[in-house]
């Protein structure tokens, strides 16, 4: 089923990409499923674009889509949670809607998970990993480099097992000279590359007003990233690894972390494109795992 999230994106709307957008309606299929097997809880999450969007007659998506799931028998409650505030390493905000099936009572029944700030930065997510060039790794197993992180270890993202899917894209020469431009404007200024800084020769785009902040750096000294989204099956130019010696965009493996998924976690190819490829997709599409695991586990106590 493809993701709705992105029709009701709002950079997806930017590009003029709602209107007859097919996806907008995947949540009716999604009632189909609810109805079928009539499950006591379900969570529904989605982008904070979802707020705002409207069909053509005008009418907000989000409207319709409660007024549909209180048709056939849930009681719905949702919040805008930051991901960032539950252990995970990553500046990612959205609407976490729940429903439950033939609520009677007054009383709110929304999974409030258990936050957590580890108190520590998005180096702790590369420290034990191989450093790779531009176009190195490999998806099969590897081991790790000497390092201890209790966050890695008590989030669940690191274990016993080896990690998988630590495999870099190859960039060209021309991407690989921004990258360190990026990079090394961020290590002396803490500045984001903003895309008109760009000396002429290295400029390919024609739109210099849009998407100025295309090449980005993940950032070690933060203690959470940018937004990992689905674009990053695209390129990796939105993604760029902090250390310049290996100087390229991050690896699947690299992304999954941000992501907190376990390291042996392995990405299937399921969309018949290049299998790196899909490995980003699923990474980008996915809600972070860490985040997921505190909602059902909260779930549970109050089921």
């Amino acid at each position: 089923m493809a993701h709705p999230a992105k029709a009701y994106s709002l950079i997806g709307r930017a590009r003029g990409n709602m209107v007859n957008d097919a996806r907008n309606h995947l949540y009716i299929y999604y009632a189909e499923f609810l109805k079928r097997y009539s499950p006591k809880y379900f969570v529904f999450e989605n982008v904070l674009g979802l707020l705002t969007a409207k069909d053509p007659n005008g009418h907000l998506y989000f409207d319709k889509m409660k007024a549909l799931f209180v048709e056939i028998g849930y009681t719905i409650e949702y919040k805008v949670l930051s991901a960032n505030e539950y252990g995970v390493l990553q500046n990612r905000k959205r609407i976490i809607l729940v429903g439950k099936k033939d609520h009677l009572s007054d009383d709110s029944f929304y999974p409030e998970p258990e936050k957590w700030n580890p108190e520590v930065n998005v180096w702790e997510l590369f420290a034990d990993l191989p450093k790779i060039q531009a176009g190195g790794g490999t998806p099969a197993p590897q081991k790790y480099v000497r390092y201890k992180s209790e966050w890695l270890e008590k989030s669940g993202i690191k274990g016993k097992f080896p990690l998988t899917w630590h495999q870099a894209r190859p960039h060209s020469e021309q991407d690989l000279e921004i990258y360190r431009f990026a990079v090394n404007l961020w290590n002396s200024e803490k500045r984001r590359l903003h895309y008109n800084d760009l000396p002429t020769r290295l400029k390919s785009h024609k739109g210099t007003d849009s998407f100025v902040d295309r090449f980005k750096v993940v950032a070690g000294e933060l203690p959470a990233t940018h937004t990992v989204v689905a674009h990053i099956s695209k390129d990796g130019h939105h993604y760029i690894h902090p250390d310049i010696e290996q100087n390229r965009s991050i690896t699947p493996r690299e992304a999954a972390r941000i992501q907190t998924f376990p390291d042996d976690y392995y990405f299937e190819n399921v969309s018949g494109k290049p299998a790196r490829t899909s490995a980003f997709k699923q990474i980008g599409n996915a809600v972070p795992v860490l985040l997921a695991q505190k909602i059902a586990e909260q779930l549970l106590r109050n089921w």
